[in-house]
């Protein structure tokens, strides 16, 4: 009789708890079932500490969330595993919509490329410490794989198409990685990986290039954790006449061309692509630097033409000093690879991309800004 007193006593108190009136056989929590259940969790002995501990990192291993949150959820679930997973996944979604506001101006960039295209993104997160992190260099490498199975228009023409995060963002990608997914869209694996990492991620820009001749083309990545990955990219095409020559000795240069850029930071092909307001720009500044010295007009114009040869070379990329031998120019170079190929060689185009340029920029217009020039 005792026992059926406590029972009918603790299951009011339990709806009273609920804030619902309980009344038998009526509605959900007139079901004895469901109230018994409720009973057992509600009165049930506490989990241990060691236990907890080992939920703790369960979760934490399974979702790479930080710990806080992981502990939140399975307190929340009364440390049930699978429900505190359903629940951080929820939370996930509104943590990342908090944080996008968030500067990202760190992150990768990845690298994707078979033997005619190559494309570049660039994801950003808001530390280095977070670029460093597997699950986010695994999402950076999938994007660049699903981008470069993309059709583009660069396919058609000789150039390097840019895009926008809005080129990718609905496509479908299978994530195989253990603490992800499975199959999602772009955008909604960048929210998943930024509620699991807990900073802003962000999907920034990306470049696509592809060769319309017979050629290659040749990247280098700076400071790079893994094969793919890096902070600064050199890309370009090395095209040469003849289609049936060889293309050994073209990969060893192109290589070596891409690093070049990475290093020198060219922004224009050659000296006719550099338009004629920045030649006149620099020319009036060279000129008034100039007349300040006080001599001849003639000597004043001497000085202008000297320093603008010194402009080009630092600029145009076939004018510079090769930066493995600067006894030689990056246009000599290609006319000592022709004669050796017996065929003409020449840069089709090229691109240079560093994580993070122009980040306030782009936040105030929205414009990337990448050097990157067709011939």
């Amino acid at each position: 009789m005792a026992c059926s007193w406590v029972a009918k006593l603790s299951k009011e108190l339990l709806c009273k708890e609920l804030g619902t009136y309980c009344q038998p056989r009526h509605g959900k929590f007139g079901n004895i079932n469901f109230l018994n259940s409720m009973l057992l969790r509600r009165f049930s002995t506490e989990v241990s500490a060691s236990e907890q501990m080992n939920l703790i990192r369960q979760l934490r291993e399974k979702t790479s969330a930080p710990i806080k949150e992981v502990e939140a959820a399975l307190v929340s679930c009364n440390w049930d595993i699978e429900a505190a997973h359903k629940d951080l996944r929820k939370r996930g979604v509104v943590l990342a919509s908090k944080k996008s506001s968030r500067t990202a101006a760190e992150g990768l960039l990845a690298l994707a490329q078979n033997d005619n295209r190559a494309v570049v993104v660039e994801l950003n997160c808001e530390t280095d410490f977070v670029a460093r992190n597997e699950i986010f260099q695994y999402l950076a490498s999938s994007l660049a794989n699903a981008a470069l199975s993309v059709e583009s228009p660069v396919q058609q023409i000789q150039a390097a198409f840019p895009f926008g995060s809005e080129y990718l963002e609905n496509m479908k990608i299978n994530l195989d990685h253990p603490k992800l997914c499975g199959e999602a869209t772009v955008q909604n694996a960048v929210t998943e990986v930024a509620a699991m990492v807990g900073e802003n991620i962000k999907l920034r820009r990306g470049f696509a290039m592809s060769r319309s001749s017979h050629g290659v083309i040749s990247s280098y990545l700076h400071t790079s954790p893994h094969p793919g990955l890096g902070r600064i990219a050199g890309l370009l095409t090395l095209e040469v006449e003849d289609e049936n020559a060889a293309l050994d000795a073209l990969q060893h240069v192109g290589l070596s061309l891409a690093m070049h850029i990475v290093a020198s930071k060219p922004l224009f092909l050659s000296k006719e692509l550099v338009s004629s307001e920045a030649i006149e720009s620099e020319r009036d500044i060279l000129k008034s630097q100039a007349e300040s010295s006080g001599k001849s007009q003639m000597a004043i114009e001497k000085m202008v033409e000297g320093r603008m040869r010194k402009y080009f070379e630092e600029v145009v990329l076939l004018e510079q000093k090769f930066v493995m031998n600067d006894g030689v120019h990056v246009k000599s170079l290609l006319n000592d690879l022709s004669k050796e190929m017996g065929s003409s060689v020449k840069i089709g185009n090229f691109l240079r991309i560093e994580v993070g340029e122009g980040i306030h920029r782009l936040e105030a217009a929205e414009a990337p800004d990448a050097v990157a020039q067709a011939a």
